[in-house]
């Protein structure tokens, strides 16, 4: 089975899944030829890695949560400050009808910041499932340095060094990286670990 057909199956196995064109649709902008690290591969990490919180206890609400995972880099354009926003707004208009449809876009647009607040069960297994890439092995995790810098290819090395320490030292001084219980205990020393590294690379 192919990477396509695999996910659509996925997206069938939603519960009350919408209709196969929207997952079509999705998955036509997740495949655009400009991304490397926004791809089919990371929509499917973290499809997995909100399958590991659900096992846990921890994934929120299933079907908003997916359909959010789905939708959440659906629109991605590197020049782009406002990816997230028009992500939401994609969503909002797939899911015209959709019972589950301003969730949906509420979650997309936390992915923004990465910052639910305390109690949002379904924003803290979104933000945490799309942030669990930190936590990843060290050959994986440079591998995803390198898809982000591959996407970033029109901005001068100096500039975009710069501007990526600045994300990681903003991730650094956030209290917790992980809002649930289970991506702190499992990820959160790694994914810092991961960062702190990337950042001496970066700065010298």
């Amino acid at each position: 089975m192919d990477k396509n057909a695999a996910l659509l199956d996925r997206f069938a196995a939603l519960p009350e899944a919408p209709g196969t064109g929207v997952g079509e649709a999705l998955l036509r902008c997740w495949s655009e030829p400009h991304r490397r690290y926004h791809t089919r591969a990371h929509l499917a990490a973290v499809l997995d890695r909100l399958d590991e919180l659900t096992a846990a206890g921890e994934g929120g609400r299933v079907r908003p949560v997916a359909l959010a995972a789905w939708c959440h880099d659906a629109v991605y354009d590197p020049r782009a400050p406002d990816n997230e926003e028009r992500s939401a707004r994609l969503a909002e208009a797939l899911l015209d009808a959709d019972p589950d449809r301003d969730e949906v876009a509420r979650l997309v647009r936390l992915t923004a910041d990465h910052a639910p607040a305390d109690g949002d069960a379904n924003g803290a297994a979104l933000c945490d499932a799309d942030l669990a890439v930190l936590a990843g092995p060290p050959e994986a995790y440079a591998a995803y340095a390198a898809e982000v810098r591959q996407e970033y290819g029109f901005v001068p090395d100096a500039d975009f060094r710069a501007g990526r320490a600045e994300v990681l030292r903003q991730l650094l001084v956030a209290p917790r990286l992980f809002r649930t219980d289970y991506g702190a205990g499992r990820w959160e020393s790694t994914a810092r670990f991961n960062v702190r590294s990337e950042l001496r690379l970066l700065t010298g």
